[in-house]
């Protein structure tokens, strides 16, 4: 994300009230879009829940630490 000036983007009006909070300092403005949650766009935070249930279960059904860190650790 690259920077901009703030009195290149906001209208002067805007610009100075928000100069009456925050003169030089640094601003991240969010885009106001509803925050997701790590990993819900690719898909990987279901995968790895799919996959610890998976251990869980094989846990559960007797397969040993040392038996699954052998299938699941490089």
């Amino acid at each position: 994300m690259k920077y901009e000036n703030a009195g290149d983007v906001l209208p002067e009006e805007l610009l100075k009230e928000i100069q009456k909070y925050a003169a030089g300092k640094l601003l991240y403005i969010p885009s106001g879009e509803e925050k997701r949650a790590w990993g819900e766009m690719s898909g990987y935070r279901d995968q790895l829940q799919r996959r610890n249930l998976m251990i869980r279960n094989k846990y559960a059904n007797g397969i040993t630490v040392s038996e699954l860190a052998d299938e699941y650790i490089p």
